[in-house]
């Protein structure tokens, strides 16, 4: 509110395209981990509540937007386990993001490697379940 009584609005991250929305076991935790394994920047967080869980949190990771927020099961989101998707990442350096990725904690599922399809292309598994692909096309 601003001294006249007036609402004031709150600058909202811009988010282009299609943005992953996230929903772990440990958002902030999430978070953390997503800013040292893959150069995220968080731009906006809502407050944890009285039992440490985060109703949202906004990343942008690589020039793209991630959103991720904790399972709240008495209102209809329950923790599930990740299926059935990848968060890709198209950079110019795979190596270094593989890399940091790996040292942060992500588990490798397929190794880094020149693929059939000519790019050097791998993907890890995140500690909160979620799969992850590096890749660009091979030098």
């Amino acid at each position: 509110m601003t001294e006249s009584g007036q609402a004031t609005a709150q600058v909202r991250p811009k988010v282009l395209g299609v943005a992953a929305y996230l929903n772990v076991g440990g958002a902030v935790k999430a978070s953390e981990f997503y800013q040292k394994a893959f150069g995220a920047e968080e731009v906006n967080r809502i407050p944890v509540d009285e039992q440490g869980r985060t109703m949202h949190i906004h990343l942008y990771i690589n020039n793209g937007s991630v959103m991720l927020g904790d399972a709240y099961p008495e209102h209809g989101y329950p923790l599930q386990p990740p299926q059935a998707f990848t968060l890709h990442l198209d950079v110019e350096d795979p190596d270094a993001w593989w890399n940091r990725a790996v040292a942060a904690g992500a588990a490798i599922v397929l190794p880094l490697q020149v693929m059939f399809w000519g790019d050097r292309y791998g993907q890890l598994r995140d500690p909160f379940g979620v799969m992850w692909s590096i890749g660009a096309p091979a030098a």
